[in-house]
């Protein structure tokens, strides 16, 4: 991941010091995003996110732990006891949930502003319990990516990754949320569990989609095109099938499917595969 260009405070007053707190934040357009989604979909549809997003820096609180350092039997043991799952169900669903919280910042972000708050493991606190909610994750010292053409770049504004153009800031994306964090947990868990990388992918597919689809009326642009570019970038383009669904938002239906069915209590989603069989 290239560096951050550092930047200092200013030492006397300018035009940038007269410039709102909100308008020199990096992540404003996302909390702002998610602010909206929230209001729409009810307080439950940010219950993976800690209020606010980013955590202060300094000793994590109990309970939040470094991604980085992320005891991966543990978090499956707690997954297990939640849903009552077997061990492979139970590492499909702690995927499914864990991935869908990680890339929604960041998917977010792009399609709001073109702002990709850096999701890898440094940048991510992660807290689960056996019940409901499952996880809750936090960024801290976040680093946003932004165009060289966005207005921000003029500001002080700390924490800056700074891109040529919109290529390469869906590269950042990729490397940040799939290269750096997805793609490592997906390898621990074919450590432990027989459960192909199509059908983890696929719920990283499908959750793209969905928190687009969730966010459509705070979005610009087409978000049908927006999905297909995120989705290529994340080498996930092939596992949904996606349409404008009339009166906004996306209809979404996947080609593998999370195991929710077979649960004790079994749960079949309404965008899973196997509700055409």
């Amino acid at each position: 991941m290239p560096p951050c260009r550092a930047r200092r405070p200013p030492r006397r007053l300018n035009v940038t010091a007269l410039i709102s707190r909100a308008a020199v934040e990096p992540l404003a357009p996302v909390l702002a995003t998610l602010t909206a989604l929230q209001a729409r979909h009810g307080e439950d549809s940010l219950q993976g996110l800690a209020p606010g997003l980013v955590r202060p820096a300094g000793p994590a609180a109990e309970g939040w732990v470094p991604a980085a350092e992320l005891d991966v039997d543990d978090l499956l043991g707690a997954a297990a006891r939640r849903w009552s799952a077997q061990p492979h169900a139970a590492a499909a669903l702690a995927w499914k949930c864990y991935s869908y919280w990680v890339a929604l910042p960041a998917v977010l972000g792009f399609a709001a502003a073109r702002r990709v708050p850096l999701m890898t493991p440094d940048h991510v606190l992660v807290r689960y319990t056996d019940h409901r909610p499952f996880l809750t994750l936090a960024l801290r010292s976040p680093v946003t990516a932004v165009l060289a053409t966005d207005p921000i770049v003029a500001t002080d504004a700390p924490g800056l990754l700074i891109v040529s153009d919109e290529a390469e800031l869906l590269d950042v994306l990729r490397r940040s949320v799939a290269d750096a964090h997805l793609a490592p947990l997906l390898e621990e868990l074919h450590k432990r569990v027989r459960i192909g990388r199509r059908t983890l992918w696929g719920s990283v597919a499908s959750g793209v989609a969905y928190g687009l689809s969730r966010a459509a009326d705070s979005l610009p642009g087409p978000i049908l095109d927006t999905a297909h570019r995120l989705l290529t970038a994340l080498d996930a383009d092939d596992l949904v099938e996606l349409a404008n669904r009339p009166g906004g938002g996306l209809d979404i239906q996947r080609k593998t499917c999370c195991l929710a069915f077979t649960l004790p209590t079994p749960k079949v989603c309404t965008s899973c595969c196997i509700r055409s069989h």
